[in-house]
């Protein structure tokens, strides 16, 4: 039987011959999901910045108040950074949706008052004090979310609101009892969680330099009404100026665009427990610059909110949307 010829060697194939497979990519959908964690966690670095901000003009400002009323530094304040905003961004408010300018009126409106409440209380009760009573925005915020938009929130959730003001009080108080200044500052609290929640329903990263402008406005406003009455005492040492000058580019101008853009991706919630960062940065500051001693107070109220930021951010939810992505219409 006649052996079948064998068949030719297959030439050796050089690089050149190979085809590239294209490195794999990820799906649309996961990619989208990637991105919009990256962005959320921009957001959260971004409010604890600010909160940084926040915490380092108590030690600032501890000096300006004794000489100049606080509401009729907070009018100079805001008034300054209104006119800013206004003549930098007017194209961008002039085409604002009549819906969104609104939103950014009452937001301006809620927060305004909740500054003169904020203030007048702190004239009839200790800073300490004034501090935590503040801070329970923490836990207003996620019982408006619960009760008004039935929205459900979680017991992990629940467990940081629980640490953030826990700590809080360790970091605060000595004593508390209620008086006219504690029910003025509550009402700021209360004013305050509104102004979180209503944000995180309106802001989006197309229109949170506009609505900053309008609330900042409407800030102005309030507080300049407040002041007139009185007559409005200006600084008058250029020490005084350095000071207003960093409340007005950084605790007001940068401070309320980016948590205006930072609502637009994370949850109120997850807002309000990074916001309760402001008194441990106002804590370290006051050690750092202040001339203040480190306490026990400082270590474990401070410990206790870093605990609930990193339960909020790192311990991780069940499978499902996140709470950002319902809060907001898509864009068009």
């Amino acid at each position: 039987m006649p052996r079948r010829a064998r068949a030719p060697p297959r030439p050796a194939e050089s690089d050149s011959d190979r085809v590239t497979q294209p490195p794999a990519t990820l799906a649309p959908d996961a990619a989208a999901d990637t991105r919009d964690r990256r962005t959320r966690r921009l957001a959260t670095v971004a409010l604890i910045a600010i909160t940084a901000v926040w915490g380092s003009t108590f030690f600032m400002i501890r000096d300006l108040v004794e000489t100049i009323p606080s509401v009729d530094f907070l009018a100079v304040r805001f008034s300054a950074a209104a006119v800013i905003m206004l003549v930098m961004f007017w194209p961008r408010v002039r085409t604002l949706p009549r819906r969104e300018l609104h939103a950014g009126i009452v937001l301006g409106l809620m927060y305004g008052v909740a500054q003169m409440l904020q203030t007048e209380g702190l004239a009839h009760t200790s800073a300490s004090v004034s501090g935590f009573v503040t801070g329970m925005y923490v836990v207003f915020t996620p019982l408006l979310s619960a009760a008004l938009l039935r929205e459900r929130v979680s017991w992990v959730t629940w467990g940081a609101v629980g640490l953030s003001a826990t700590g809080l009080g360790v970091l605060s108080l000595t004593g508390l009892a209620f008086g006219p200044g504690e029910t003025m500052t509550l009402g700021a609290a209360l004013l305050y969680a509104f102004h979180i929640l209503t944000l995180g329903r309106t802001s989006t990263p197309a229109n949170a330099i506009a609505l900053s402008v309008v609330q900042l406005a409407v800030i102005a406003v309030i507080c300049t009404v407040g002041a007139i009455p009185g007559g409005v005492t200006l600084p008058q040492t250029t020490g005084q100026w350095v000071v207003v000058a960093y409340m007005v580019v950084a605790a007001s101008i940068g401070s309320l665009v980016i948590q205006t853009w930072a609502q637009a991706h994370i949850s109120a919630v997850r807002a309000a427990i990074v916001m309760t960062f402001e008194p441990v940065f106002a804590a370290f500051f006051a050690v750092l610059a202040g001339g203040e001693s480190i306490t026990w107070r400082m270590l474990v109220g401070g410990g206790l909110i870093v605990a609930a930021m990193y339960v909020i951010e790192l311990v991780p939810s069940r499978k499902g949307p996140p709470a950002e992505a319902l809060h907001h219409e898509p864009a068009a």
